[in-house]
């Protein structure tokens, strides 16, 4: 423990690092004040919170940190910047003209950013409008109406949602960690003492037998200890560089390794599998509070969050996106070529062409595995609910773990390559941890 102190202590003792985490915590002061200011004309003592407290709206609550249910101005949080990610990363694949932008270093990247902010804003618009259709429907909104609310408050939450994606993007570049991926961990961080102090009074008034209780404190620490324990994994594939000689000087000979990890992508397929099926679910939930006791109804009671059907989607879209960015973050065709250029080569593997496919071969091993874990995870709750009979208020989110887990990681790894980069020990004395890196 006094080793732990002291190792923190270094952190504060580096200049630059102490700048990188303060800006960073002064920019998720101003995220969580934001959650606080309600949109005006709406009066949010009068919602009924079961649309959002286990409904559609439950994820996108979670992820803006319980401001979708203060009706915030920070509603829509970060997910019109993730959904708009999603897009152009799919663009930058399928179009030609995306991909050799993509393929244009900085000027490329900086081009395909500038059209991810346009496609943010339209999706606030729109995601806007949808949710003051929903305070609409709630019976919150002193005087309904264009004019009087629904376009005041459109414009309201669009601003916020692209603040916040400001907000994300000042924390790349001058705090510590993924911007995006910070505001997320804390939004849902700042939940955690409030669910702890339900937990505890439940137990107390008997609502949660104690026996429960033990058991799902029990299948937590369990889950939790398996995401790390799997996040850290990896694959060490060796690189053995040949012996050149230029001039007088001699190049290679040294040996080195490329690290495949478990889950490459990180946490990235969870937040665009949520995204991505949430969206077409809120348009379901709005159409049916238009039109009740029609196939919309039907739709929406069999596409409910609790049921097989959503959570089949839910798994399905997780591992097509865990190897969709597993394709975006590692190329092994572009690896294979620069290996060559460089002299290098995996034993027993002949260069270019053969080793793509060797890359290819243990990616397909060790991918399928990963995606399946993270989507173990995103059913947890429901097979807790309906097997174990759980109370579901109670319940914790599997997906909500292994982003705090997987964040909190890449951040200490980020922290800790600039305590060892000046020669400082870093968090733990019994090895450095390592980042997903790419994300």
């Amino acid at each position: 423990m006094v080793v732990l102190f002291h190792n923190l202590k270094n952190i504060f003792a580096i200049d630059d690092l102490r700048k990188k985490l303060g800006f960073t915590f002064l920019v998720l002061v101003v995220f969580r004040f934001g959650h606080f200011i309600p949109i005006p004309g709406t009066d949010v003592s009068m919602l009924s919170l079961g649309d959002i407290a286990s409904g559609v709206l439950a994820y996108l609550d979670l992820i803006s940190g319980g401001a979708l249910r203060k009706f915030s101005i920070f509603a829509l949080g970060i997910t019109p910047y993730i959904s708009a990610s999603i897009m152009m990363q799919i663009l930058s694949i399928a179009i030609p003209q995306f991909e050799a932008l993509a393929k244009e270093g900085q000027y490329g990247r900086n081009i395909i950013n500038q059209y991810t902010r346009y496609l943010t804003l339209l999706l606030s618009l729109g995601q806007g409008l949808g949710y003051a259709f929903f305070a609409e429907a709630q019976g919150i909104v002193a005087n309904p109406g264009w004019f009087s609310y629904r376009i005041p408050a459109t414009l309201i939450i669009s601003t916020g949602a692209l603040f916040v994606m400001w907000m994300g993007e000042q924390i790349s570049e001058f705090g510590i960690g993924n911007g995006s991926s910070i505001l997320i961990f804390g939004s849902i961080v700042a939940g955690l003492p409030f669910g702890l102090v339900e937990f505890f009074n439940a137990i107390r008034t008997g609502e949660l037998h104690i026996i429960k209780a033990a058991i799902l404190a029990v299948i937590t620490l369990a889950i939790i200890v398996c995401i790390i324990f799997l996040e850290k994994g990896q694959r060490k594939i060796p690189v053995h560089y040949a012996k050149r000689v230029v001039g007088n000087k001699v190049y290679g000979g040294q040996s080195s390794y490329i690290p495949l990890k478990i889950n490459t992508p990180g946490v990235i397929p969870v937040i665009f599998a949520g995204s991505t099926l949430n969206a077409p679910l809120m348009l379901i939930a709005m159409l049916a509070s238009k039109f009740p006791n029609t196939v919309i109804s039907d739709l929406q009671r069999w596409m409910a969050p609790t049921g097989l059907i959503y959570n089949v989607l839910t798994v399905l879209l997780i591992v097509f996106f865990s190897y969709f960015y597993t394709a975006v973050l590692f190329n092994p065709i572009e690896i294979a070529e620069n290996m060559q250029k460089s002299g290098g080569f995996v034993p027993g593997i002949r260069p270019g062409r053969k080793t793509a496919d060797f890359f290819n071969y243990v990616l397909g091993r060790i991918e399928f595995p990963g995606a399946l874990y993270i989507a173990i995870l995103a059913v947890i709750p429901m097979v807790l609910w309906s097997v174990l009979n759980f109370p579901q208020e109670f319940l914790f989110s599997g997906l909500s773990l292994l982003i705090m887990i997987g964040v909190a990681l890449d951040t200490s790894a980020q922290i800790e390559s600039h305590l060892i980069e000046r020669r400082y020990e870093g968090f733990l004395s019994s090895g450095r941890l390592r980042g997903r890196g790419g994300r």
